[in-house]
This record gives C-alpha cells, structure tokens and sequence, in this order.
C-alpha cells in the first residue's frame, strides 16, 4: 500500500507499464498561467465589447413630422450625416446586433409617410451597421438619446422635420380642415375657406337700408366671418401611450376617438369649427400643442384625457384648469404631475430651444384666462355630468403644463377612469364616445351663450 502511494506520487503511471510520466517544467507552468489569465481578460473585454441589440425598432409618421425609434437595453453609440442628390439621412449604428427588430425596420414605413421612402439597413463595416433613411423632400432632421424611462430602456430617436414647417393656419385655409358632419372626413366646404369666404362677403356687401336694397334676397343664409375655432388636444399619442386598463386599452387611442367625435360635432355648427391638435398615433410636446393652437387662433382649448388610478374601483368624469397657486387637492397635484410627465414618456429633445416657447408662456400671471377657464369648465362638468357619474363635482385645478396658454381659456376633461374595468368598457364603446363628444360640445356651446363676448364670430347677409 505504502509502494503503490508513492509509485503514484512519484509520477509512475501503471497503465503504462510503470514509466514515469513527463512533469511540466517551471516555465510551462508560467507560461500557461499567463495564457489562462489572458484569455480570462480577453473574455471580460469581449463581455463588454458585446453587440448591442435593439429590441424594438419604431416609425410614427404625422403631417408635422415623423419619428423613427430604436430602444436598446444599453445605450447605442452613433455618428449622424446626411447626404444630398438624392436627399439621404445616414446614421451608423456601433457595436449593434443585425437582427430580426431592424432587418424588420423598412416594412413599418407606409407608403403615405410624407417624409421618408424607404429605409436600409445592413452592416458597413466590422463593428458598424448603417441606416439609411431615403428621403421624399428636404428636411430637418433631430438625432437624440434618451434615457430609460417608464416601461422603455434607452431610445436613439431620429426626429424628420419638414426643412419648411406646416404652418398649421394654412393647412386649414387650404383645405386639410374640411367641415364634415359625423363619421365623416369632411364633405363641405373647408372650415377656413368658409372663414375668408365669409370675410371677403363683409367687405363686398353693399350699405344697406333699413329695409335692404332693391332686389335683396333676404332669405339668403349668412355668410360666417370668423369661425370660433375650438382647439381640440387627444392626450398622449406615438411614444406615449397614456394610461392603459385591464383589458389593455390604451389612453392614447380613447383619446383621439372622442376628439375626432368632438370636432365633428363641433362642426356641424354654423358659426364653428374644431381643429385637432393631433389626428394620428404619434407624439406632440406638451408645449408644442399649445403653439399649435396658438397658431391657428384658436379661442378655447380643450384636452381630452382618461383618469387612472391604483385603485380599480376610482371612477367617474372630471374637468380641470390651470392653477396660479397649487392645487385645488391632493389628487389634482398627483395627476397634474402625471400628465406632465408625458413629455418624458413621449420623448423630448431638451437641447432644442424654441423661442416662440418663450413668448407663449411668458407672461403665467393669467388671472383673467383663468377665470375664463373655470367658467368654461363649470359648463362642460354640468352636461357631462349627464352621462357619467362625476368623479368630483367642481371643476379642479392644478399646474398642468398643457393648459398654460396665456390667452386661451383652456380645460382638460378626464372623461373616465381607464383603470376602473366598467369604465373602460365604456370609454372603447362609440355610443359612450359619442354621447361624450355631445356633451362637451353641449358644454362649450353654453359657455358661449353666457359669454356672447367672447364669441367673435359675426354675420353678415349675401
């Protein structure tokens, strides 16, 4: 037993007839070492070096412009260029995985995306991927990271706007803001037109008498000067999806449903005309909704939103405006941070500064839009209220940043409770939807009964 232990110490191997076996000497052994340390450090730096891989890749195309997303659990190192003749975005992609999310890229751009053709993807060179986004027209194109937020990682975000933007106003006049009674897409004569048409008649239209001129055709209908224009915002949109219920319903789609219900009702008015902020899945700045209605005049401002809550049994409508001084309570403050919180959620490029920002709200000491806006709101909560429990019942107020136009009264409706299961059955049923629209535009048309001054629209006969 003691011979066979050292036989085996020794190196004496049995199978081979009791030779002794070879022993690494001591620079072997170095250099093996060195060997296992190197390739050790070599896996550590190639764990690092690993591609990254897009998990979700993205296109929302909009009139004002389209964004393309890619969101990666770790952030995606790029160099952007663009390229002329033709008109041509390039962004090469470091370090990233070619796989199923960006090879699927090109067949998520619709052939009706006024700004991009077609978009390519391959690998340039080692450790590099090129995306090519072929252009339909020149433009303006905005590269930006943004950090995880909510349920996204991070989000390399190419933003393509129009090298000349829409000017929303002209849009209208020219005919994209057709009146159109309900569930249609317009079939009357454009809102705007009827506007300038209206306008020219005044100034045509002959002195008249106490009993009209010769040949006057007094059963002739009036020709509108100024439509009062309702600026209608569907909350969230693209990026952003608002709150979702139960059943998956997102906020985002409710949202624009009602709205395109609402101008429709609005429409069918003689002296009135709704706008939509957005009329599409994709995302607007909170700031940016109120340019736009600025832009296009608007005489009141409406939000459409769904409440949540993390308590399912929370239901019923509510109806809020703007604070000077903090909130009317608790819950208004939570939610007023919530839907501002958008911004973050949708993807906002901090780094550009928008002067007509500045103008718009520099002056938030808007006691008298305020007051307007709580009377606007009074209205719109008592028709409401008709058709849905009311989750309060006066109008609330907290600091929403959507509602801080410094001239146009402005209200946010939360027309239910998203995250209460009944409610959001209701909110996905066009009857309910309908019977909502019907209702704020019930409420804005009382508002203008009481408040004939603010109604500037006047008529003239032909």
């Amino acid at each position: 037993m003691f011979s066979a232990t050292r036989a085996g110490c020794s190196g004496l191997n049995p199978a081979l007839g009791g030779r002794r076996r070879a022993r690494p000497g001591p620079a072997f052994a170095l250099f093996l070492s060195r060997l296992l340390l190197l390739l050790s450090l070599f896996s550590v730096q190639g764990s690092a070096l690993a591609d990254v891989t897009v998990s979700s890749a993205r296109v929302w195309p909009a009139e004002d412009y389209t964004r393309l997303t890619l969101e990666s659990a770790s952030p995606i190192h790029y160099k952007f260029f663009t390229v002329k003749d033709p008109e041509r975005l390039v962004l090469d992609l470091e370090d990233v995985d070619l796989n199923s999310a960006l090879k699927g890229l090109a067949a998520k751009v619709s052939s009706e995306d006024p700004y991009i053709k077609l978009v390519r993807v391959g690998r340039f060179k080692p450790g590099v991927l090129r995306l090519v986004v072929d252009l339909k027209t020149e433009v303006a194109p905005s590269v930006f990271v943004l950090k995880p937020y909510g349920e996204y990682g991070y989000r390399l975000v190419l933003d393509i706007y129009p090298e000349k933007p829409v000017d929303p106003l002209m849009a209208l006049v020219q005919g994209r803001g057709a009146k159109g009674g309900r569930g249609q897409k317009g079939t009357g004569a454009p809102a705007g037109e009827l506007a300038l048409r209206g306008a020219k008649a005044l100034k045509q239209a002959p002195q008249k008498t106490e009993h009209g001129p010769a040949g006057e055709d007094k059963s002739a209908p009036p020709v509108v000067d100024r439509l009062i224009t309702i600026a209608i915002d569907a909350g969230h949109g693209g990026e952003d999806p608002g709150a979702r219920g139960k059943d998956g319903t997102e906020e985002k789609n409710v949202t624009l449903a009602i709205a395109r219900r609402l101008k429709a009702v609005i429409d069918e008015q003689p002296n009135m005309r709704g706008v939509l902020i957005r009329n599409g899945d994709y995302f607007i700045p909170l700031h940016q909704r109120i340019v736009k209605a600025r832009k296009m005049r608007a005489d009141l401002f409406v939000s459409i939103h769904a409440d949540a809550y993390d308590k399912s049994h929370a239901r019923g409508s509510s109806v809020f405006a703007l604070s000077e001084r903090g909130a009317t309570s608790a819950a208004a403050r939570w939610l007023a941070k919530k839907e501002n919180d958008a911004d973050l959620m949708g993807g906002v490029n901090l780094d550009v500064k928008d002067p007509y920002l500045a103008r718009t709200l520099l002056d938030l000491s808007q006691t008298a839009t305020i007051n307007d806006s709580l009377k606007l709101g009074k209205a719109v909560l008592s028709q409401i209220g008709d058709i849905n429990p009311l989750h309060r019942g006066t109008v609330e107020q907290a600091g929403f940043a959507v509602l801080k136009s410094p001239d146009i009264p402005s209200i946010l409706v939360e027309t239910a409770f998203i995250s209460n299961p009944e409610e959001e059955r209701k909110l996905t049923n066009p009857a309910f939807q309908e019977e909502m629209a019907d209702s704020i535009a019930a409420g804005i048309k009382r508002y203008l009964a009481k408040n004939p001054s603010l109604a500037k629209s006047k008529l003239a006969q032909k």
